[in-house]
């Protein structure tokens, strides 16, 4: 089993920029793609972004496309996701997983089975 602490939230204005790093506690980190989620109040868990074990192929929900860049140090067991011109809509606790289940795209939040505890994220206007 893999533990993920998610940092880096905050509150920002609109426009503003925040880096989200995500440590795992094993080295198996290494070995599993890893994806973004978030989810507003009232809302269901959304698709962000995710990176494959070894960086080579990245994938970004349409509504954060061009704004936000997902990235890993494996050797660090850390994924990231820089966020840049944030918008009001953008606010939602932002967690971290890691793909298990290799049957299930991995958009879809069902693919994963390790979950970080969330960080929020809140975008003023």
């Amino acid at each position: 089993q893999v533990q993920l602490v998610e940092s880096g939230g905050g509150l920002v204005q609109t426009g503003g920029s925040l880096r989200l790093s995500c440590e795992a506690s094993k080295r198996t980190f290494s070995t599993y793609t890893m994806g973004w989620f978030r989810q507003a109040p009232g809302k269901e868990r959304e698709f962000v972004a995710y990176i494959s074990w070894n960086s080579v192929s990245t994938n970004y929900a349409g509504s954060v496309k061009g704004r936000v860049t997902i990235s890993r140090d494996n050797a660090k067991n850390t994924l990231y996701l820089q966020m840049n011109s944030l918008k009001p809509e953008d606010t939602a606790t932002y967690y971290c997983a890691a793909h298990v289940r290799q049957t299930v795209s991995a958009d879809n939040w069902k693919g994963y089975d390790y979950w970080g505890q969330g960080t929020q994220v809140t975008v003023s206007s």
